[in-house]
């Protein structure tokens, strides 16, 4: 049917394609305006008409799913644990800081940290490891963190022996004043994001990988959410290969065949037990992907987002080719390389800040 439906449409002359995609148009416009009334109506809408979100629910579901079995499994890195510590490091620095904080999850990351503390990554032990030792110092005393308290320093023994202790402090909360001296002015950055342009012209030469890893060393260094970070970039390294997927996305007409490599960055919502945060993949690999292009023009690689739509048979095509759980979504492609220098780039003006910056609607102006 879908052939059949290709072939009608490749026959049909311009002029009537247009009038039809108008006629839709209209439809869509006018079953918009019935179903938008209220919540309810909506979700009658996308029940009956439409499967626009089908793919984003049930991805949510096997996600929380997948997130309540790794707890139970041995792994090299710990969301809950993450998550977690992050929120004790949130309490530690709070101005002025509580005598009794975290007490409602302090069970759950002990619990967490003697599950995971001989299978996870040093530098995610010895980060947990720190923190949980401050939190412990700091923290008053309740029944209910004394316990706790016990059952972390009988596991911590586990811990060290994967440790070197002296190195403890660094891992901990710190002062803003021990940030190393800034040494970027305004107008140098202001150079490197007028340099960072979308790049669609490539020469035929491979990238180092050691350049590629030292600019997602610098992506993974950007904000996330709980500093869960969930997110990974499935590197595409040969022309051939990056040409395949990114025609699977919409807009690499007449230049994905000179695209020589290619990331695809993928969300990963086994992170989160609940639909609340299901947005949050997306927050935290475009935050780390705008960083992962700076840090490429800044080793003297070029690169270029590319929008991934949401469209299911260009999903399963995607799902397929990287072997994508189902709930593992694409947020976006990237390609990358060396630039040509005849290459075209786009002008792209943007907005000003007058007209992106507005005030508070609730304040007199």
């Amino acid at each position: 049917m879908q052939a059949l439906r290709k072939k009608l449409v490749s026959v049909l002359p311009l002029r009537f394609k247009l009038i039809i995609k108008q006629q839709l148009s209209h439809f869509k416009i006018a079953l918009s305006r019935l179903f938008a009334g209220s919540p309810l109506l909506a979700t009658l809408f996308y029940t009956l008409f439409s499967s626009a979100f089908r793919r984003e629910q049930y991805a949510v579901l096997k996600g929380r799913l997948a997130y309540q079995q790794q707890l139970a499994q041995s792994r090299d890195s710990s969301i809950l644990l993450r998550r977690n510590i992050h929120r004790l490091e949130k309490g530690l620095i709070m101005q002025p800081r509580r005598a009794v904080f975290a007490e409602d999850y302090i069970t759950e990351t002990v619990a967490e940290y003697a599950a995971v503390c001989s299978s996870i990554e040093l530098a995610e032990l010895k980060w947990a490891t720190a923190v949980l030792n401050e939190y412990f110092a700091v923290v008053a005393s309740t029944p209910l963190i004394d316990k706790a308290k016990t059952k972390f320093f009988a596991e911590n023994d586990k811990a060290l022996v994967r440790l070197s202790a002296e190195e403890l402090p660094a891992s901990i909360p710190y002062c803003y004043a021990n940030l190393p001296e800034q040494q970027v002015s305004f107008d140098a950055l202001w150079q490197l994001m007028q340099r960072r342009r979308s790049v669609r012209w490539f020469l035929p030469q491979p990238v180092e990988k050691s350049l590629l890893e030292q600019a997602i060393a610098a992506a993974s260094l950007a904000p996330s959410a709980c500093n869960r970070q969930p997110y990974f970039f499935v590197h595409l390294n040969n022309a051939r290969a990056a040409a395949e997927v990114a025609d699977f996305a919409m807009g690499t007409t007449g230049f994905s065949g000179n695209i020589p490599e290619l990331l695809v960055v993928v969300g990963d919502l086994s992170a989160y037990p609940n639909e609340r945060d299901r947005h949050v993949i997306y927050i935290d690999a475009a935050l780390a992907s705008m960083q992962l292009m700076l840090a490429l023009d800044t080793l003297g690689l070029a690169s270029c987002p590319i929008n991934w739509p949401d469209i299911e048979p260009r999903e399963q095509k995607m799902a397929k080719r990287l072997g994508l759980k189902p709930y593992q979504r694409p947020v976006m492609l990237i390609a990358l390389g060396y630039a040509d220098p005849a290459g075209g780039i786009a002008y792209s003006q943007k907005k000003p800040a007058s007209s992106l910056l507005q005030s508070d609607p609730q304040m007199p102006h």
